[in-house]
């Protein structure tokens, strides 16, 4: 149909046919070349031109001051039968409670409550959202700063040995921080942390670890704390104590929970280089990958994460310029 068409055209009028031809051409390349602004294909542009055409939103952080810290000390000796070691680092008096074999829904309707209806920031408070769908509680008082390590073990009298087969509605244990003085939850925006911990029983033996942390802030948002991922270099790389076969028991347990190896602690790293130059500091985290690699004269020409080639859809500075220039100072 459109051969008929051009050689009736061309028929019609040689000139008009070869001005309409090229006017076609003309729109093509440009179209091709990205003349016009429209997005088209990366592969076919250079480096220099992705960095004004590649739009990758960048985030508007905010600096929040997170006045609760908690670890699980000696993770391997963790069981349900033993109990667990947790140690604690405030800025202030704070309660840690602990609820064992705490619902997994009520959990997460009482943090849809701290959102829409009131704010979970006493232990009392989060018991009122729970509905007592726990199995056992209990509180401890936390010093500020005192890095204390406290032993948290279920009564022998309850006789609980594990808390089922996979899925789970029980989570092994919820553990609460709150600020103990009420005058304290005026000066910070995160009032309280929810961590859920996972402890190894006779039917599931995943190691001890840290599965999710909650940060509750007073205007009501409670955010998913998430470990970043930075690059490393072989000598700063730590070596696992574990062996290959608990490495592949731990994989195949945290598949039949329905968890990835990215959902939990990965091995911390030390690193700063950027991955690409090799010489600018690391200041970008991308998202939703969460690898800290770039720094800020490369992160501009990427729309693919460099270590797994992920498309980034957002990213964030670390620190702003202002603050590298003071660290610098201070380094002179």
């Amino acid at each position: 149909m459109a051969a008929v068409f051009l050689v009736t055209l061309y028929e019609y009028s040689p000139l008009f046919y070869i001005a309409v031809v090229f006017t076609c051409f003309i729109v093509t390349t440009g179209l091709v070349l990205g003349w016009f602004g429209w997005d088209v294909p990366v592969i076919l542009r250079n480096s220099e031109e992705t960095q004004f055409h590649t739009r990758v939103f960048k985030k508007q952080m905010r600096q929040v001051k997170n006045p609760f810290g908690l670890e699980i000390a000696n993770p391997s000796s963790a069981s349900i039968t033993t109990g667990i070691t947790l140690t604690t680092d405030c800025l202030e008096d704070s309660l840690l409670t602990c609820y064992w074999g705490c619902s997994v829904q009520k959990l997460y309707e009482a943090l849809q409550k701290h959102f829409y209806c009131f704010r979970i920031s006493t232990p009392q408070a989060l018991e009122d959202a729970l509905y007592s769908e726990y199995l056992y509680q209990k509180q401890y008082f936390i010093k500020k700063e005192s890095k204390e390590e406290i032993y948290c073990q279920l009564p022998k009298d309850t006789k609980i040995e594990d808390f089922g087969i996979v899925p789970r509605s029980r989570y092994p244990l919820v553990a609460l921080l709150t600020l103990a003085e009420e005058n304290d939850r005026e000066i910070y925006d995160i009032i309280s942390m929810v961590s859920v911990i996972h402890i190894p029983d006779k039917n599931y033996k995943l190691s001890c670890r840290i599965l999710y942390q909650y940060l509750l802030l007073a205007q009501g948002q409670f955010h998913d704390l998430k470990q970043l991922f930075m690059s490393a270099n072989n000598n700063s790389t730590p070596t696992s104590n574990s062996s290959p076969e608990e490495k592949s028991t731990d994989r195949s347990l945290l598949e039949k929970a329905g968890l990835s190896e990215s959902e939990v602690d990965p091995p911390e790293e030390t690193s700063k280089d950027c991955v690409v130059c090799q010489n600018g500091t690391v200041n970008w985290v991308l998202l939703p990958c969460r690898h800290t690699c770039l720094c800020d004269g490369c992160v501009k020409y990427f729309q693919q994460c460099p270590m797994c080639r992920q498309f980034v859809q957002e990213s964030f500075a670390l620190c702003s310029q202002k603050e590298q220039d003071k660290d610098k100072l201070k380094t002179l």
